[in-house]
């Protein structure tokens, strides 16, 4: 009786530490193009950015009142991208989105650009930094900074339809061109090109 106790002691462990290693989810990882076009979830993705910023960017920047505005001033027009709301059913972190249409102004060579709000006070901490401690020479001055002409916000959407195991998801991204001055709305851009369909499947192991 006292061997076999001994012998269940033993074993009983092993068989667990077994059963334990066989349930235990397997994880693989593989390194993909960073421009490679993933949908997992059906979700809001980095393709999704690339995508609109590029496209509303393009469109807002060939529009026909920028394009008077250069003309009339003989200057390229100064942009400062302002907040975009994100006002879908997910969480999406707008803040990418600014950051690649900041990329898209400044690359498009058809728009001068200019520091956004959040940024500008460290800029000035630092110019007044200057004042003290950098010669007179090389200490840039204050009150002396380009001011945007137009200022650059929008918003993303969804709608959702769904039927049973099956759903569409359409993204609305829009854009208005403000002009700072006059507080006039000189462009109005609207990409819904995203649209995914997505099947779950209701099988429950």
């Amino acid at each position: 009786m006292k061997k076999f106790v001994i012998i269940a002691a033993v074993v009983a462990p092993a068989i667990m530490f077994m059963s334990g290693c066989a349930s235990s989810p397997s994880t693989t990882v593989a390194r993909v193009d960073a421009g490679t076009q993933t949908d997992l979830s059906g979700y809001w993705n980095d393709t999704d950015v690339r995508t609109v910023s590029a496209t509303l960017i393009e469109d807002c920047l060939s529009s026909a009142r920028v394009a008077k505005f250069q003309k009339d001033k003989g200057t390229l027009p100064v942009v400062i991208v302002g907040s975009f709301r994100n006002d879908s059913d997910e969480h999406i972190d707008t803040s990418i989105i600014t950051k690649r249409m900041e990329a898209a102004i400044l690359n498009s060579g058809k728009a001068d650009f200019v520091a956004s709000k959040s940024e500008r006070g460290e800029i000035r901490d630092e110019r007044e930094d200057q004042q003290s401690w950098s010669s007179e020479d090389s200490a840039k001055a204050l009150a002396d900074e380009t001011g945007a002409d137009f200022i650059l916000t929008g918003a993303v959407k969804t709608i959702v339809d769904q039927a049973g195991g099956t759903s569409t998801r359409t993204y609305f991204v829009t854009a208005e061109l403000t002009e700072v001055q006059s507080h006039k709305k000189v462009w109005i851009g609207e990409n819904s090109d995203i649209k995914k369909l997505i099947k779950r499947s209701s099988t429950k192991l």
